[in-house]
């Protein structure tokens, strides 16, 4: 195997906090200070948006998002609008490209692999889509995806949609795509498994997808 990489399960972070986390992490990795990191973090609800202008795909009022108790930040990664919140495993990658030989398609590639293996795991047949990153049922978004990448380091990763409320997706148009729409293990299952035992096989399928050792720091 090649160098390892570490990961860490930050629990319940604020969206904010976690991308300085992240940022933090992309200097040392970029200085060749840590080796390649992969986070697990929960986020209270919040929406974040894609580098480009995504205005559009809110569908109420700034007003009534907030009464809803939820958060709306800009962030640096690709892609459009989404939502995370209680229910969502979101994981984070601080990988050096180079250092794997991947390019950036190739390590998209690699994250929905991962998610799909998992996904097969708790048999929920899941699928690519050509035009839209991501791992869809029919036409339902269950694992999202948007990265950021500088100096060769990655950045943001993939969010799994296990037992999370539905309810604020009300407000916008999911990833800009008007005729699609979100779904999670609970629903697709009936019963959502553990996320302590979702993340256990996405360790796995990442050591097995990328050949490498994954090991817990705290």
């Amino acid at each position: 195997m090649h160098e390892r990489i570490e990961w860490q399960d930050l629990g319940s972070v604020p969206y904010d906090k976690a991308w300085r986390i992240q940022e933090e992490l992309r200097v040392l990795r970029d200085d060749d200070a840590i080796v390649d990191r992969f986070l697990f973090v929960e986020h209270p609800s919040v929406f974040t948006l894609g580098k480009r202008d995504c205005s559009e795909d809110f569908l109420t009022s700034c007003d009534e998002i907030a009464a809803d108790g939820i958060d709306v930040i800009k962030c640096n990664r690709g892609g459009r609008v989404t939502y995370h919140g209680p229910g969502q495993i979101v994981g984070y990658f601080i990988f050096k490209l180079s250092a794997m030989g991947l390019g950036v398609k190739e390590f998209v590639s690699a994250i929905e692999e991962i998610c799909l293996r998992t996904l097969n795991h708790f048999e929920i047949q899941a699928a690519r889509d050509e035009e839209h990153p991501g791992l869809w049922i029919k036409e339902n978004k269950i694992v999202a995806i948007g990265l950021n990448i500088s100096h060769d380091v990655t950045q943001h990763g993939f969010a799994m949609n296990v037992d999370c409320d539905m309810a604020p997706y009300r407000h916008i148009v999911a990833c800009g795509i008007k005729d699609r729409g979100i779904t999670t293990f609970a629903r697709v299952l009936g019963l959502a498994p553990s996320q302590d035992e979702v993340k256990q096989h996405i360790i796995k399928h990442m050591s097995d997808v990328l050949s490498r050792e994954v090991l817990r720091i705290t």
